[in-house]
């Protein structure tokens, strides 16, 4: 057993010590938590290491370091070590997010090594809901994505990406690997739309799923249709699926600059549960 604090790589055998960790703040581990169900802690099916910190022998903390760099139940001293062994090891994830307060110190001290970042987006309330939205009705349009759509919803997909985070997932591998993830999420059942005369008029996706709940994603309305308050209706019709049939819990974050958004996700039940913080690169 480790006495000392220290931080390490965790091992298929750390698996039940990872999930005590992961399951103690449900709602914003989520993603962390559903790669883990899915994959264990091999560092090849998962993506990427976790790294664990202990703490008079028991593990507290944990660093998600794959595409992204996820602190996750962080203490300050965890923060200290995890962001020691990134800079050892060098900028190999795309984007730093995670809780507000641990992300923005474990970015203090790799921005001298990793710095400038392309874009900081330091406060993303986290949002959750229990229950369906009184007084706004589900649209009823809003259905699964069918396997025989990815034509029709893809291009979607890349317009809400790229407005969203600054650059087009089809640059690199030509959007192999955004492809392929969105054809999970709509093989899964998890992918939602409504649908007009060929066009996505809405758009929004169940990304993270575990037992305790789930996470919205990628929620989105054509330009030429917004100001009608599809994103309310929309929003209400995914909720009534993911509340029916994925968690109990759903969840979101999003930029604390999108005003709009934020004043339509409370308007469906939605209450700021926490705060996010993205570094992008």
């Amino acid at each position: 057993m480790l006495t000392h604090p220290t931080a390490r790589v965790l091992e298929p055998g750390d698996l039940d010590a990872a999930l005590a960790v992961l399951h103690s703040d449900p709602v914003a581990n989520a993603f962390v938590t559903s790669r883990v169900n899915v994959a264990g802690l091999d560092p090849w099916r998962l993506g990427g290491e976790m790294w664990g910190w202990y703490a008079a022998g028991k593990l507290t903390s944990l660093c998600y370091a794959g595409a992204n760099l996820v602190p996750i139940c962080a203490t300050p001293e965890a923060v200290a070590a995890f962001a020691e062994r990134a800079r050892r090891s060098g900028r190999r994830c795309s984007s730093i997010v995670g809780p507000a307060e641990a992300t923005a110190e474990l970015w203090s001290r790799l921005e001298p090594h990793w710095g400038p970042a392309r874009e900081v987006r330091r406060h993303q309330p986290l949002m959750a809901t229990r229950a369906l939205p009184a007084g706004i009705a589900p649209d009823p349009g809003v259905r699964r994505v069918r396997k025989d759509e990815m034509e029709v919803i893809m291009p979607a997909c890349v317009a809400m990406f790229t407005e969203e985070v600054g650059v087009s997932p089809l640059a690199g591998d030509g959007g192999l690997l955004y492809q392929a993830r969105v054809a999970e999420l709509v093989s899964t059942g998890r992918a939602f739309a409504r649908i007009e005369n060929g066009e996505v008029v809405f758009k929004a996706e169940i990304g993270a799923v575990t037992r305790h709940t789930c996470q919205i994603q990628g929620v989105w309305v054509a330009p030429s249709h917004r100001g009608r308050r599809l994103s309310e209706s929309g929003m209400a019709a995914v909720l009534h699926y993911a509340l029916r049939d994925v968690a109990p819990v759903v969840s979101l974050y999003v930029n604390d600059f999108n005003t709009a958004a934020r004043a339509a996700y409370r308007r469906v039940g939605f209450t700021e549960v926490g705060a996010f913080m993205s570094v992008l690169f």
